[in-house]
């Protein structure tokens, strides 16, 4: 687990590295596969819709996610460590 955590740590500096959205585009692109990039946008994009107010059906109309996938993402704004709050604009 120490070796694994030191792998996310070495990840996590490296995108800290970056300063631009271009250079995180390339970082993502070379490292993610499209699938893995298109479901990353989507949490996100649940995550802004649930901070909106729009409800489950509405939010899956709107991107496609699935239920399981919306109910993650509200846990993570509920009880995670604040991440999405970082990047769209309400910290916890």
């Amino acid at each position: 687990m120490e070796e694994m955590m030191k792998k996310f740590q070495d990840l996590f500096d490296s995108v800290a590295k970056l300063q631009t959205a271009e250079e995180c585009a390339r970082l993502f692109e070379d490292l993610c596969t499209l699938k893995e990039l298109a479901d990353m946008s989507q949490r996100l994009e649940v995550a802004r819709l649930l901070k909106a107010g729009k409800n489950y059906r509405e939010i899956c109309e709107a991107t496609g996610a699935s239920t399981a996938t919306i109910c993650r993402v509200n846990k993570c704004l509920m009880y995670g460590k604040g991440g999405y709050g970082l990047v769209i604009g309400e910290e916890k």
